[in-house]
């Protein structure tokens, strides 16, 4: 965009929700979908499993957190797992709307559940409570464990 090299602020400031909106929507879906598998569910394995055991005390107590900040968001948006290169430790996080985790809080997505109704309406209603004790069936550990790993370097 030539607003950009330009210098034109107001303008360039006026595009900021819009940029927000779309470009936090793209980067958010992305990192869904890939956070998604017929064959998910199940446990994490491996350092994924060990930090998270550091950082929430088990893998079931995490599940209970990041469920319950996720039905807890007010209209739409995201609850997420995130990783603090401060603090080399695992977050839960929500964001309103599509708004980017790491554009907003610092931390590195690893895992976004989409509360969005849209994402769960068709199949539970506007249940969102059985949509989150559902998608944890659906979870690829695998992609979480991988972003992990790469957040850590």
């Amino acid at each position: 965009m030539k607003v950009w090299g330009r210098g034109d602020v107001t303008t360039q400031v006026s595009l900021q929700p819009a940029l927000r909106f779309n470009g936090g929507g793209h980067i958010n879906h992305s990192i869904f979908w890939t956070n998604l598998s017929p064959n998910g569910g199940g446990e994490p394995a491996g350092e994924l499993m060990e930090t998270i055991k550091r950082d929430f005390g088990s893998f079931e107590k995490f599940k209970e957190k990041m469920s319950v900040i996720s039905v807890g968001v007010q209209g739409s948006g995201w609850g997420w797992l995130g990783y603090s290169k401060n603090s080399g430790r695992l977050q839960l996080a929500t964001a309103s709307n599509q708004d980017p985790l790491q554009g907003t809080t610092g931390l590195i997505p690893l895992l976004g559940i989409d509360v969005w109704e849209h994402a769960y309406y068709l199949q539970y209603k506007n249940v969102r409570g059985d949509y989150l004790k559902a998608i944890w069936n659906v979870i690829n550990w695998e992609n979480v464990g991988e972003r992990l790993k790469a957040a850590m370097k």
